[in-house]
């Protein structure tokens, strides 16, 4: 049996950009739910994505840009490192799949 870490994303782009040999692409998932008042209100979570595979970073550099819906699923890393003395522990989301639904300017559409 295999154990595995993934996550499955639907959301806008927001940033792409070249860090080293990979691609970061922030991505920008809303969570409606209601206030004090009865009213829906969106809840944005924004997630920075990495990207090592190039069949993916070719895809991102050459169909994506700000504003696409897009669906990603991947895999979970966690790592830690050392900054001032202190030990940092971070989560990545390494991207294993990537695809447009719609672009920014089909946002009224979607």
């Amino acid at each position: 049996m295999r154990n595995i870490a993934e996550f499955t994303l639907i959301g806008r782009v927001g940033t792409i950009k070249q860090v080293g040999k990979t691609v970061r692409v922030s991505i920008c998932a809303n969570y409606p739910f209601k206030d004090d008042k009865g009213q829906w209100k969106d809840d944005a979570h924004w997630n920075e994505v990495t990207i090592f595979t190039k069949a993916i970073q070719s895809y991102v550099n050459e169909h994506l840009s700000k504003g696409d819906l897009v669906h990603v699923r991947g895999r979970l890393r966690q790592n830690s490192f050392e900054r001032d003395g202190q030990r940092v522990y971070t989560v990545d989301l390494i991207a294993l799949e990537l695809g447009r639904l719609a672009q920014a300017s089909q946002r009224a559409a979607a």
